[in-house]
């Protein structure tokens, strides 16, 4: 009786929570882009000072990141993250009411298209993989948009109203989506038909995961990624959709690169080259603009000592190696 009555009440915490979400983002979507813009920004300098939500993550992250960083520049910094977060809020909102097949070309414009679209009409499987960079909400949103099917893999939210709206945004344009838990059968017969899987390549995946660095700082990887690229003899494409001048519905879908199983000898033979590869991709695209990561995100953890070992290690060994190659090269000159 007691365990009834707690998943009741849990049920009107959930659809109560939902109301307000709903209510939330129903006046976002009335709202004007510069009012919009304004308003992200109030919430911004609200999150990044009085309410310092997660601060000592942020904090914490940037000084592994970015050591030496001065704190002015850190909380610039921590400003700007929570103004993009809050934009990716609003964008997502909007989407559905403004952006469209036939003004596609006014919000988007696109890079290494040309690769992406050999790939997509060929009838062998791909793997893309992105990051919690830009807006990869909206990059999926307008992969269906054009058509392109894609399978997405993401984990339930907890609260069912929200779970159930996010998931209508989501798959509104074809892209499917599917629980991690349980989805390595779905995703290899998606594969095996030739589908398209869209993957986010940052997820902590536990000390049992795959370590390697990750800009600059120890952190944990899905080898499920590479895996999936691996067995399915799929293309592994790197792709970001990041916001162009900080302007609302303004975006830039881009390709970084490509990995290709079948004849990429370097860095397509196993799970660390694979892995090893998305991330130093994933470094790239952060470089292209560090505001619009989620540095909130509890993406770093401290591994296992054998872990830390080997891997400062392995550090060594590259500075090493980077410094007799710039001493060949000042010799040379």
């Amino acid at each position: 009786m007691k365990s009834r009555l707690r998943l009741m009440r849990q049920r009107a915490l959930d659809a109560i929570a939902y109301a307000m979400v709903r209510l939330i983002v129903s006046s976002i979507q009335v709202m004007p882009l510069d009012m919009g813009d304004r308003f992200c920004r109030v919430v911004a300098a609200i999150l990044s000072g009085p309410l310092s939500i997660r601060k000592r993550v942020i904090r914490s992250t940037l000084s592994q990141v970015f050591p030496g960083l001065p704190e002015s520049d850190q909380k610039e910094l921590t400003f700007a993250m929570w103004h993009h977060l809050m934009l990716m809020v609003c964008e997502v909102a909007w989407a559905q009411r403004r952006l469209h097949r036939s003004n596609w070309y006014q919000h988007v414009r696109f890079h290494g298209s040309q690769t992406m679209l050999r790939c997509m009409l060929s009838d062998r499987p791909s793997v893309y993989v992105t990051g919690h960079f830009g807006n990869f909400e909206v990059g999926g949103y307008t992969m269906g948009l054009m058509g392109v099917r894609t399978l997405a893999i993401a984990r339930r939210l907890d609260n069912q109203y929200l779970h159930n709206w996010v998931e209508d945004f989501r798959s509104a344009k074809g892209q499917d989506m599917v629980d991690k838990i349980g989805c390595a059968p779905v995703v290899e017969k998606h594969l095996t038909d030739g589908g398209l899987l869209s993957l986010l390549g940052d997820q902590h995946a536990g000390e049992k995961g795959l370590w390697t660095e990750f800009c600059g700082v120890p952190a944990s990887c899905h080898k499920a990624l590479a895996l999936f690229s691996l067995t399915a003899n799929a293309p592994m494409m790197s792709v970001y959709t990041r916001r162009l001048g900080g302007k609302p519905m303004q975006f830039e879908s881009g390709l970084l690169g490509v990995v290709d199983p079948a004849t990429d000898s370097e860095n397509g033979q196993s799970v660390g080259q694979l892995t090893e590869w998305y991330n130093g991709q994933l470094e790239s695209m952060i470089d292209l603009a560090p505001e619009q990561y989620w540095w909130l995100h509890r993406r770093w953890r401290t591994p296992p000592e054998r872990v830390a070992r080997r891997l400062a290690k392995k550090r060594e060994k590259a500075l090493k190696a980077s410094s007799v190659s710039n001493a060949s090269t000042s010799q040379a000159a």
